[in-house]
């Protein structure tokens, strides 16, 4: 399983249907080719819980360490990744809806007062739910009731699904902090799309840290600190990992050679590639090629 992005990082697939702009899920990272889910974003909110195993997830700068039984909001139009933390796997709930399930119609009293107030608030990228906090045990309690209620065939589901999630937004809402935080903060994040979206539509060429760095009229050193304090990574680790990701698909079609593979996903050598593909995946591309039949 790979996540499917546009070049923009949007996520492209559905979350729900118009007519019931919901979907429930529950995954496990092992699912995904890397282990990991890549930098994404969409329009809908969403609600992850760790159900077994645990999980670093980054919503834009902030990193969280979820364990079994935690939970996290992350806002509309957040940047958000996923990967394993300290055990072999993990197996969690996702919870993803547009917020117009929450009122109905466009300028409703239900959207000015109580969704457009923390949906619009870019600040507020995420909510990290522990077991520590009454409000917050609410929360991943309805969180539980939603899975409950997802694997049942009762007739009236839906109505009890929004029904748990308009006790969840109303928790929210009663208990965020809705006012100021640092607008520098907010400019360095979409400093951080930028380069990240960069990256995505240009990985196949030759990026230099000057490409980046005028993306974002920095100078390259504040460029480097500024990518490293939010994503946790190096620029250049970044693309390493994000070309043997899209590597991936070429790997498993055996009409291409290491040597087509690795100057269609920008390096410079098969050599490089194969060297960078076995740190990052744990075996060659080769070895990555034949698990594939087998299958």
């Amino acid at each position: 399983m790979q996540l499917q992005i546009d070049k923009e990082q949007k996520e492209i697939k559905s979350h729900g249907s118009y007519e019931f702009p919901l979907r429930i899920t529950h995954k496990k990272l092992s699912g995904y080719e890397t282990g990991s889910f890549p930098l994404h974003w969409h329009p809908e909110i969403e609600l992850t819980m760790i159900l077994e195993g645990e999980m670093t997830y980054q919503i834009n700068e902030k990193l969280y360490q979820l364990k079994t039984g935690e939970g996290l909001f992350c806002n509309s139009y957040a940047m958000h990744s996923g990967s394993r933390a300290n055990t072999p796997d993990c197996h969690y709930l996702s919870i993803t809806f547009h917020p117009r399930i929450l009122y109905g119609y466009t300028s409703s009293l239900m959207q000015s007062k109580y969704v457009n107030p923390v949906v619009e608030n870019r600040n507020l990228s995420s909510l990290y739910f522990k077991t520590g906090e009454e409000w917050m045990c609410q929360i991943l309690k309805k969180m539980n009731q939603i899975l409950v209620l997802h694997e049942t065939d009762r007739e009236d589901k839906e109505i009890l699904i929004l029904t748990c999630v308009m006790q969840i937004w109303t928790c929210i809402f009663q208990n965020v902090e809705r006012n100021k935080q640092n607008i520098g903060k907010d400019r360095d994040t979409e400093r951080i799309r930028q380069i990240v979206e960069y990256i995505q539509a240009n990985f196949k060429e030759n990026i230099t840290l000057e490409m980046l760095a005028d993306q974002v009229h920095l100078c390259k050193s504040e460029t480097c600190r500024m990518f490293k304090r939010y994503m946790n990574e190096t620029i250049f680790s970044y693309l390493l990992r994000y070309r043997i990701e899209r590597s991936l698909e070429y790997v498993k079609d055996n009409t291409y050679n290491m040597t087509e593979i690795s100057e269609k996903v920008g390096f410079e050598s098969p050599g490089y590639y194969s060297g960078v593909f076995k740190r990052i995946m744990g075996m060659t591309p080769l070895e990555y090629r034949k698990g594939q039949k087998m299958e």
